[in-house]
């Protein structure tokens, strides 16, 4: 039984100039990681293969289009995103989005492609190893990128509740939280959804 209610899913997926908005990914996912050793590496992605699981989606060995479609990179300095090659290819504005994360402070930041059909078809996650983040063990901050990436939250969804809850000395996905990505793959469900009235078929799915 879930304590979310129809208005709590709508916020999760209401942007911060009031539009709802529901994406999942509308192809299998894969995933490479930059700026990690061997043991981060797996983590990382043990932790999207186990959040892509929990949604009944696929992953694969290569995208037909993009070769890989999850792109997700660990630094130390937001600069040094823009000596990556053809990055500002793939990620419009690339030059400007980080002077602004730069001047914010930010530790993190997620920026998605989509298909003719606004479906995912391609993310890009950018984790900055500060003081703060550098403390989370690597298991907390890779199962936290793969939660919010998996759908298309809300700019605000987890800015005031974390999509994780601990277990003893560990970090799971909130039950809430793992039963809304798995019914919002249900697959009579659309890929991509306006109207608001989506929270309540998600809500059906959680019953």
């Amino acid at each position: 039984m879930t304590d979310l209610t129809p208005a709590a899913i709508e916020t999760l997926f209401t942007r911060a100039d009031g539009t709802y908005l529901f994406a999942r990914w509308g192809r299998p996912i894969v995933p490479i990681v930059f700026g990690t050793g061997d043991a981060t590496l797996a983590t990382v992605k043990g932790a999207i293969e186990a959040v892509v699981l929990l949604a009944g989606h696929q992953m694969a060995e290569h995208d037909p289009e993009l070769g890989v479609n999850l792109m997700v990179f660990f630094f130390r300095d937001w600069g040094e995103l823009l000596s990556v090659p053809d990055l500002d290819r793939l990620v419009a504005g690339l030059a400007p989005t980080v002077a602004r994360l730069k001047a914010a402070g930010a530790s993190q930041y997620r920026a998605f492609r989509f298909d003719e059909a606004g479906a995912i078809k391609a993310a890009f996650v950018f984790v900055r190893m500060d003081d703060a983040m550098a403390r989370l063990p690597a298991a907390d901050i890779a199962l936290m990128q793969a939660v919010q990436v998996i759908l298309l939250w809300s700019d605000t969804a987890f800015s005031t509740r974390s999509p994780l809850v601990r277990v003893g000395d560990t970090a799971v996905l909130h039950p809430d939280i793992a039963a809304l990505i798995a019914a919002g793959y249900d697959r009579i469900l659309p890929n991509v959804a306006q109207d608001a009235s989506h929270a309540l078929r998600l809500m059906a799915r959680l019953a």
